[in-house]
Parts: C-alpha cells; structure tokens; sequence
C-alpha cells in the first residue's frame, strides 16, 4: 500500500510538542498547523520500504554518484601525470586541456543527474497550502523547526539506504579534491624548476644563446642598427635566436622605440627613479623596448601614438604611458609593459643587456 499522510483538521487543539510519544511527523504537522499550513499530499513514490522499484531507483543513483567520482578522480590523476608543458608539433601535451574539460566536466554532469534523480525519484510527493503570516517565533516554534529538519533529513532517506552513503563519499570526495587540484598541483611538481623557467625567461635570454647576449632582429632574422629606425618610429623585433619569430618564442615580440629628445629624457628619468629598480640603465641613446604582450590578457599592445608617447591594446582598450616605464593608464590593465634593457655590439647592431626583469605575459604575480 502507498504510504500517505493526512494534515489534521482545522481548528484542531494545539498539541504538546514535549510529549516523547509523538513521533517526528506528528511534531511536523503540529509544527506546519500552526503555520497555517494544510498538507494536501504527502506520499511516498514506492509501495512500501524497501520493494524492489526503491531498490532500482537506489542501484542507479549509487551508480551516478560512482560514475561521478571515478571521472573526478580521473581528472586529478591526469592533471598530476599527464604531460602539461606546450611542445611544437602534435605531442600528448595537446590532450592536456581537453582531458581535464572532458573528465570534469562529465563527472559534474553526473553528479548532478544524481542529485536531481534524488529529489526526482527518491524524495515523497508533498503538496502543501499556507497562509502567510509575520509574529515573531516562539521557542516551541523553534523546536518545531528543528525537528522538521531533522524530518526532512530523514526522508532523504541515507541511514537506511546504506548504498547511497557509499555513493555519496564516492561521488563527492574526488569533487572537493579536483577544487583543490590547482592549488595543490603547484606543490607538487614546480612549473619554474630549471635554470630557464618557462614564466620567467623568453627568448632575449643569453642562456638561450649559448651564454651570448642576443640580438634584436626582424622577423627575416636580419640584426638592427640604431639607425634603422627613424626617430619617432617604432619596429616590431624579436629575439636574434633559432625560431625567435615563431611561435616557440611567442611571449618574446618586443616594440623597439626611437623616442624624441625631449620624451626620451623624461623617459630615462622615470627609468632611473623606478622604485622597483629593474628598469635602471635600461635605455640605449634615445632607444627603449617594451615588451608587445598586453599584461591585461596577453593580446599585441602594438598600437605606438607617437604624439601622447601611448601604446594601446586593441583588444581591450588598455593604455600604457611609454614616458613613466610603461605604466597603464587606462583600461583593465593593472601592471606595467616589462622594459628590455638594451644596448650595442661590437659591431653597432642593438643586443638585449639581459633578458627582461619583469615577468613577461597577462595578470602575473610581480616579482619581489
């Protein structure tokens, strides 16, 4: 038989919710009278506890929240082992991103098919018709409340559906591990580990050139003279290394700036105050460099205004004063264009003093 409770009836005496013979849904729907609340339908989905419909229901939810998990799971090994760091050509690190979005992505769905299925399948069929009112809350009232989430507890049903206990730690312990995943992925294999960590050296690294300062060249490879670059004009140049203009070097483009007189010492004064010091001694002459990736969110600053000494990011509006060391502003942009020290070889072609000594990219922490 189906089970089906009916509220008492209007007008009903109040009941003694301290008595110890009243069960947990007689306090409920003392609770709810009180409230002007009428339950019109209170039924279970199954006929009796335990029958075997219940029983399928259980299996398949179990089965979702175990589905959820493994997937989860799956996501943390694959986030530790699989081979992460960007190499040319077709490699296993392609998989990487899409691994991670397919194995999380699935398991969240899972759990969430679980959980609807839960209220869906499992949970009685209430429904209920209250009257609104405001008074403040009595202490039996809040006894009332207490227990009738205590109720609700237990028509969920977990302490004697012991399956779905296991389910749920199942399902739901891997989802907080995957949280944390980012986080703890950083203790325990360092991404800067090496002598040339990949966030904090580009191409214009001697270390990438057989200890050899590197040249400035064009996107042809061929090496710049002071004199090719007009006063008031700018050139796009890259590090003078095998593959310096490809994308292997892609955080390593570089504006080269030849700056009026005028700007060009008011450029070097801000250099030579910078608080941080890491721009101290980093123009040639009337010659500056900045690097061309946008620190917002990485896209070409490339758009020079010669006039206002501006370099601009098409794609988000951001501004950077080329005259006090690249600073922003305007835009979503927070951190300054990292300057690239620069100076001459022997044979009068621009060289990068040092690779540069902020950190190249969108959004990174500044070095202290």
């Amino acid at each position: 038989m189906t089970a089906v409770h009916h509220a008492g009836e209007a007008g009903t005496p109040p009941v003694d919710v301290n008595d110890p013979h009243l069960t947990r849904f007689d306090i409920v729907k003392e609770g709810l009278r009180r409230d002007d609340i009428e339950i019109v339908t209170y039924e279970s989905q199954f006929h009796g506890q335990n029958s075997k419909a219940e029983k399928r229901v259980v299996r398949n939810i179990a089965l979702l929240f175990a589905i959820s998990g493994i997937l989860t799971l799956a996501f943390i090994v694959f986030y530790i082992v699989w081979p992460w760091e960007f190499e040319l050509g077709h490699t296993r690190s392609d998989y990487f991103t899409p691994i991670l979005g397919v194995t999380l992505g699935l398991g969240l769905l899972a759990l969430g098919y679980a959980i609807l299925a839960w209220a869906k399948k499992l949970l009685p069929h209430e429904l209920s018709i209250q009257q609104r009112h405001g008074d403040p809350s009595s202490d039996e009232e809040r006894l009332i409340t207490g227990q009738t989430a205590l109720f609700v507890a237990d028509e969920l049903g977990v302490q004697r559906r012991p399956l779905l206990k296991g389910a749920i730690a199942l399902g739901l312990a891997p989802v907080g591990i995957a949280i944390a995943a980012p986080i703890v992925g950083g203790l325990i294999e360092n991404p800067h580990k090496g002598d040339l960590p990949m966030m904090y050296t580009t191409g214009f690294n001697p270390g990438n050139n057989g200890g050899e300062l590197v040249r400035l060249t064009r996107e042809d490879g061929s090496p710049i003279r002071p004199e090719d670059v007009t006063t008031g004009g700018q050139m796009t140049v890259f590090p003078g290394i095998p593959g310096g203009a490809t994308n292997h070097w892609a955080d390593s483009p570089t504006l080269l700036i030849h700056l009026r007189a005028d700007d060009a010492a008011e450029t070097r004064r801000n250099a030579e105050s910078d608080k941080n010091g890491r721009n101290v001694g980093s123009m040639w002459g009337n010659f500056v460099a900045f690097s061309k990736i946008c620190t917002h969110a990485g896209c070409p600053a490339s758009l020079y205004e010669q006039q206002t000494n501006r370099l601009l990011c098409p794609c988000h509006q951001s501004q950077f004063l080329i005259t006090n060391n690249a600073q922003p502003v305007f835009g979503p942009a927070t951190r300054r264009l990292p300057m690239l020290p620069l100076t001459v070889d022997e044979e009068g072609f621009f060289v990068a003093a040092s690779d540069y000594k902020d950190t190249v990219g969108p959004d990174f922490w500044e070095r202290p």
